[in-house]
């Protein structure tokens, strides 16, 4: 094995970190009004648009950041919305339903996540990279949720983690919600993304349509590929959460992470990453592992 192709492998799981644990500026808190504001800007998107869905992903990047945001309509009332995003102790459930998320544990009285991150098969906890979330509702109203995650420092030079979720109620018992990552990162950073996208991750594309061929989509590649791919995911999580909320506890688990891998093949060249019955097996043990930490 050639030595870039090594360290791809062995930076992967910390690349997919950078990708889906991400910081937001202060400057991108927003409220009720701007969320309304964005929603009736983006109304001709959520009709077309290539997710065949009410669905907007946007990426940008800066020098030493990087952020994507999620955009979306869900046939849930906001009460369902709030109810089910404003506590921590539901955090851990979405976050694990990420392929590469081994391990999610909440402290209540301190207000933290933590998350063990690696690679997309089993494998011990240890073996995972740590990252440790500061978790608050900044704003819960009767029209208005907004919570966020914040890091300070991740892994190899990476800094100011956020994770951001808002949301406001619309008509028919419908709700828009706003996810937004980004973060900072510096050299070390740089490289193992770099090593990751001229190796293991050279074919894989994002969402965001840059050109057409012989009439067909060219997707954006690179690091907003990259970006977009885990933006998705992590959306994906919270939309499958709020599907199986309903339910009675004993069946959350089993139909969560059967419709997040559902989801997720509906975007196939985009997310497919294992077939379904190595997923499952997967997180079958992570949640029980999980549960019983």
């Amino acid at each position: 094995m050639c030595l870039s192709l090594f360290l791809a492998k062995r930076l992967r799981p910390v690349v997919l970190l950078l990708a889906g644990a991400l910081a937001l500026p202060v400057s991108m808190a927003q409220d009720a009004n701007a969320l309304r504001s964005r929603h009736a800007a983006l109304h001709e998107k959520f009709v077309n648009n290539q997710f065949s869905r009410p669905l907007v992903l946007e990426s940008t990047e800066t020098s030493g950041d990087l952020r994507g945001d999620v955009y979306t309509i869900v046939d849930h009332p906001f009460t369902t919305v709030q109810q089910a995003l404003q506590s921590i102790d539901h955090w851990c459930d979405i976050l694990i339903l990420h392929l590469n998320v081994k391990q999610c544990k909440t402290n209540a009285a301190a207000r933290t996540i933590a998350l063990r991150v690696g690679r997309k098969f089993d494998q011990p906890v240890q073996d995972a990279y740590e990252l440790a979330f500061k978790y608050r509702v900044a704003a819960n109203s009767a029209d208005y949720l907004q919570v966020l995650l914040t890091a300070d420092e991740g892994p190899l030079s990476t800094k100011d983690y956020r994770i951001q979720v808002e949301a406001i109620p619309i008509e028919d018992n419908k709700s828009v919600i706003h996810m937004s990552y980004a973060y900072g990162y510096g050299f070390a950073a740089r490289v193992a993304m770099q090593t990751y996208l001229v190796t293991v991750g050279r074919e894989k594309v994002g969402f965001s349509i840059v050109d057409h061929k012989d009439g067909k989509p060219v997707y954006i590649g690179g690091v907003l590929g990259l970006l977009e791919r885990n933006t998705m995911r992590y959306y994906l999580a919270i939309d499958v959460y709020l599907g199986a909320y309903a339910l009675p506890p004993g069946e959350q688990a089993e139909k969560r992470i059967r419709d997040w891998f559902a989801s997720t093949e509906r975007y196939a060249t985009q997310l497919h990453e294992m077939g379904q019955a190595d997923y499952l097996d997967m997180k079958r043990k992570e949640i029980l592992r999980q549960q019983q930490s």
